[in-house]
């Protein structure tokens, strides 16, 4: 009785915001694999039941720290009411891009997760206003955008997995290297290294232009100036 009783001492102290910060600085320092509660809780120098007060399990805290990350970009500034809707999906794609980036398995973290309360309403309403003004219906406004944020998320995950950090590089993917590794056989195959693992900024533009051109010409009822 008395250790459940210290426990929840413990636990009502603990601010949860705090967790989660730990847990963001901590992912940067050990991948998402290695993030454990147990290794948050070392961290925060208390038992690793006290952090279960706040968080059932792993995923509650993943929920918990991807709804930090959608905060940090709301934060954000918006285009203007009036902007084109290519700058409100491609801008809301870039931002999404920058902030994943920020953080170690920052795409796998922000994957499948669920956001905690409505913080993130007020922003998403005025992003589907501006595309419901440009011509786009709710359901038009909807798969353009998901469409487009899912083509960032994946995007994310693989220049990750070459680039865990910025400054960092996964040596395997060196295009050079992965030439040898196939070697002069299939020289296309060997070739297509450093259009696949280099030069992701320039690559994630065109790939967002290529999304966004399909979204224009597939959407009926767009104003003639946005398209």
């Amino acid at each position: 009785m008395l250790n459940v009783v210290k426990l929840s001492s413990v636990a009502s102290k603990l601010d949860p915001a705090r967790v989660v910060d730990t847990a963001l600085r901590l992912l940067n320092e050990t991948g998402l694999e290695a993030l454990t509660l147990r290794r948050i809780a070392a961290e925060l120098n208390v038992q690793a039941p006290a952090l279960y007060w706040h968080f059932a399990n792993k995923q509650a805290l993943l929920d918990a720290m991807a709804t930090a990350m959608q905060r940090q970009m709301a934060a954000e500034p918006a285009p203007g009411p009036s902007a084109p809707w290519q700058d409100w999906i491609g801008g809301a794609c870039r931002v999404l891009r920058r902030t994943l980036l920020g953080y170690r398995d920052g795409a796998r973290v922000f994957s499948g997760t669920r956001f905690e309360g409505a913080d993130h309403a007020p922003g998403l309403d005025r992003h589907l206003r501006a595309l419901l003004a440009a011509g786009f219906t709710l359901e038009q406004a909807a798969l353009a955008s998901a469409t487009a944020f899912a083509y960032t998320t994946g995007f994310v995950i693989e220049e990750q997995s070459v680039h865990p950090m910025p400054g960092e590089r996964d040596a395997y993917f060196d295009p050079a290297r992965r030439a040898q590794r196939i070697g002069p056989d299939y020289p296309l195959a060997a070739a297509v290294g450093q259009e696949l693992f280099a030069g992701f900024d320039e690559r994630f533009e065109r790939g967002l232009l290529i999304v966004l051109a399909g979204v224009a010409a597939t959407t009926p009822g767009l104003r003639p100036a946005d398209l």
